[in-house]
């Protein structure tokens, strides 16, 4: 009985010091019940609930920095046996590849507005590089034929120098003197992050006179429907 009462004393000094439990219980060897049951009216002053609190923020911070870490870990392992499975591509995937490419991000040729020609936009840059590969390298088209236009918002217009010099190093092309710019007009309750110095803006790559290409395109990837029965019946 005396060492109990020897241990809840220290137990209760502790706590007005403003200990957590897990503190307490590393000094006072006690079941945890046990302590809750000592501590149930032990108050404690604002001072010592704020240290709790900050050490409570402190371990949740820790936790979660913890928890990012493994993720990150998992996400890279995840990456790198990925990466085995495929370490070549041959010419026909590169077409298919392609076509694919074309058809979930291309333009395509409407009733309304015929002789249209292959256009294809985005702001991802390996993107952008894999459709002009497929388009020199399987459509045999030549650079002469190819134009580039941006895309940006117009509260980047400060950078237009510095986007253009981006996407010349991207695609290739002087894209610094012919590129045409066209400003988006910003919206100010946006929740778009890809802002600042790291944001590019866009790109549409056209392919001059090439409405034949297009529906060749549209023949290919109807193949592909077909092939994989994913027609619409």
């Amino acid at each position: 009985m005396f060492l109990n009462r020897v241990k809840k004393e220290k137990a209760i000094r502790l706590r007005k010091e403003g200990r957590s439990y897990s503190e307490i219980l590393k000094e006072v060897s006690v079941a945890k019940s046990t302590l809750s049951e000592w501590l149930h009216d032990v108050g404690l002053s604002k001072k010592q609930f704020q240290r709790l609190t900050v050490k409570k923020l402190e371990a949740a911070k820790r936790g979660g920095l913890a928890k990012h870490i493994q993720r990150i870990e998992k996400v890279e392992q995840i990456h790198r046996k990925a990466l085995l499975d495929i370490t070549s591509i041959s010419k026909r995937e590169l077409w298919l590849i392609g076509i694919a490419l074309y058809w979930a991000e291309g333009s395509k040729e409407k009733d309304y507005y015929p002789g249209s020609c292959v256009q294809f936009s985005n702001s991802d840059p390996k993107m952008i590089k894999l459709f002009l590969k497929w388009a020199k390298e399987v459509c045999k088209i030549n650079d002469d034929k190819i134009s580039i236009a941006i895309y940006l918002h117009q509260n980047s217009i400060n950078n237009t120098e510095v986007v253009k010099k981006y996407w010349s190093k991207v695609t290739g092309f002087n894209v610094e003197k012919t590129g045409k710019v066209y400003y988006k007009k910003f919206k100010s309750k946006t929740n778009r992050r890809n802002v600042g110095n790291l944001y590019y803006g866009g790109i549409r790559v056209t392919v001059k006179a090439s409405s034949g290409l297009l529906r060749q395109i549209s023949g290919w990837t109807e193949a592909i429907v077909q092939s994989l029965n994913c027609g619409i019946v």
